[in-house]
This record gives C-alpha cells, sequence and structure tokens, in this order.
C-alpha cells in the first residue's frame, strides 16, 4: 500500500517511535518526510535517502512548509518522557498543543487524505488507576475525564482537536492510545527514559561495575503493561489503513509489576541485584494496562512480541550503549 499512496510525512522522525516509523516506511516502499526540531546529528535513526527537515513544528508557518504535497500526515512529535520528566515539565509537556493544532490545520489545507494522532494512555481517568492490579482500560474510561496532569490534558485536548477536524472539516484522523512503548535506539539514559530502558540501564551498570545493587521508584508494586516498538509499528500501520476513526489501545494486555519487570532483566543480565526502593521518587498512577477487546474487533490485532523476548533485545543494545560509554543517543544510520 505504502509505495501507491503518495508522499507521508512524519513528524517527530529524530524520536524513538518516530524514528522506527521511518525505517518501516522506507523498507515498505514509500515517499517520506521526516521532520523533527533536533539537530539532524541528534536523530536516534538517520536516514540518507529519506528527505530529512530539521523544523520546529510548534510554529504554524513551519507545520504549513512541510506539509505541502503530503497525502498521509503521522504526529509523533510532541515534548515528552517518562515519569521522572512529564511529572516535573507540565508546562513543555502542554506547549506540545501547538503542535497537534498547526498541523491538522496543515494537514487539513494541504488536503492530505488522512491524519494519524499518537495519543498516550494517560489520557484515561486516574480514578481508575488507583490499585496496581487494574483491569484493562477500555477506549470509553476516558471520560469522565481526570487524565494525567499536563502530558495527558494535552493528549486527550488534541484527540478532541482531531475528532472536531473530522466532523466539520471531513479529514480522516486515527487516533492511538499507546501504553508504554520499549526498545532499542531510544531514550535511556538523561531523566526522559521510561521505565524499561531505566532498569536496563541500571542492571547494566550493575553488572559491568559488580556494584550488585538497583534504586527502584515507588515500592515496585505499582502495576503496568509493555509493548515492543515493533508491536507499536504494526499496530499502528494496520490503524492507518483502517477505516476506524476513534480513539483506540495500541498496546498490550499483560500487566506485571515493576518489581516483576526487574526480575526479568536479571534473568536477561544473569545477576541479582539487592533492591534499594525510593518511595518519594515519580511513580505515576497504581496500575495501568490495556483492554484490547475493541482494537482485536476493529483491527484483528494485538502485539506478539513476548516481554521477555522484548526485553532481551532492548537489553542487549542498552547494555552495548553503557560498555562503551556512550552518551544517550546511540544512533542507527541506514543507507
Amino acid at each position: 500500500m505504502w509505495n501507491s499512496t503518495g508522499r507521508v510525512l512524519v513528524a517527530g522522525a529524530g524520536g524513538f517511535i518516530g524514528g522506527h516509523l521511518v525505517g518501516e516506511l522506507r523498507r515498505l516502499g514509500a515517499t517520506i518526510r521526516a521532520v523533527d526540531s533536533k539537530s539532524y546529528e541528534d536523530w536516534y535513526q538517520r536516514f540518507d535517502d529519506v528527505e530529512c527537515i530539521v523544523s520546529d513544528l510548534r510554529s504554524a508557518d513551519n507545520c504549513t512548509a512541510v506539509s505541502q504535497d503530503m497525502s498521509i500526515v503521522f504526529n509523533f512529535a510532541s515534548d515528552m518522557g517518562g515519569m521522572g520528566y512529564i511529572e516535573m515539565h507540565r508546562v513543555n509537556c502542554m506547549r506540545s498543543v501547538l503542535i497537534n493544532t498547526h498541523l491538522l490545520d496543515a494537514a487539513a489545507n494541504a488536503g492530505a487524505h488522512c491524519y494519524f494522532f499518537s495519543s498516550s494512555a494517560c489520557v484515561y481517568n486516574g480514578a481508575l488507576q488507583e490499585n496496581p492490579v487494574t483491569p484493562g482500560l477500555r477506549e470509553e474510561d476516558a471520560y469522565p475525564a481526570l487524565p494525567e496532569d499536563g502530558y495527558g490534558w494535552e493528549k486527550l485536548f488534541s484527540e478532541r482537536m482531531c475528532r472536531h477536524y473530522l466532523d466539520e472539516l471531513g479529514l480522516q484522523v486515527r487516533v492511538a492510545r499507546y501504553h508504554n512503548v520499549y526498545g532499542p535506539f531510544g531514550t535511556w539514559d538523561g531523566g526522559r527514559e521510561k521505565a524499561p530502558a531505566a532498569i536496563c540501564r541500571k542492571v547494566a551498570q550493575a553488572k559491568l561495575s559488580g556494584n550488585y545493587e538497583i534504586e527502584i521508584w515507588g515500592d515496585g508494586q505499582q502495576g503496568r503493561s509493555f509493548m515492543y516498538i515493533d508491536d507499536c509499528i504494526d499496530g499502528s500501520l494496520r490503524l492507518a489503513q483502517s477505516g476506524y476513526s476513534d480513539p483506540i489501545n495500541i498496546g498490550s494486555s499483560r500487566l506485571i509489576s515493576i518489581n516483576e519487570l526487574v526480575d526479568i532483566v536479571e534473568t536477561i543480565a544473569g545477576v541479582r541485584l539487592k533492591r534499594r526502593y525510593k518511595p518519594d521518587a515519580p511513580q505515576g498512577v497504581r496500575g495501568r494496562t490495556s483492554d484490547n477487546s475493541r482494537v482485536r474487533a476493529e483491527l484483528g490485532w494485538e502485539p506478539s512480541i513476548s516481554l521477555e523476548e522484548g526485553l532481551e533485545r532492548t537489553y542487549s543494545w542498552i547494555f552495548d550503549q553503557v560498555a562503551i560509554g556512550a552518551p544517550d543517543r546511540g544512533q542507527l544510520t541506514r543507507r
């Protein structure tokens, strides 16, 4: 399909999910324009044979410029990170609403036939996530609204913007609510990393240093589900090609605790570590996982890569970065 649908814009292409999407679209033969605000040298994945543009998409003029002649627009551009970042940088997270607002408008004006928005499970009502062992969140559980403050509100508002552009202007929209995506070629240090990457890094550092301890934020009982990046890209492309326009979960329905996540990474690394808990660290909600009933019914899709397999790949990549003393930017250049 992708080599016959016209040109594809990927906003946020220098980031984690956006970089992997560009790589897969490139493999499928799509004609791609990749855009990110970061210097090209700082993109997680670089593509010598793809049109790559450095542009700040908080600007309406820049969104207009990059959207010209685009048939499909994927918006992964936002200022975000794990709980250690979004709980302390709510202003920055909220400013991402400028990107989606201007890019939606630019896509509609350019005549794009599909606009894909990467939303988040952070839109869900926090009152439903107060127990570590919690039922999967259904799409309707976003209302009544009580999302994660800052980042979650921005995502929920942007979802509504997408809905109104569909209803009033006829722009076809696709909205994916992602649940904890992880994998190689993403943030693993520096404060923006999410739990799987942070734990892989800490275990690798412990093994390499011989200091067999690990700091765990909270009590380790927080419940989460985690989806490997390849499954995320597969689910996203299925959604983009579907006729489904309401927000939909793209995530795993397997709920595990942070302690269990550490257990898995320790087994992969072949070590056992003393655990030091930090109860005053950012923790987010107590329990969150995905109800995949709707995505199975509408797209015939669910993740296929086990957490153990995905973490093994992720740990191997992060271990290599830690071992060579790499900064938090292990790039892959594709030619």
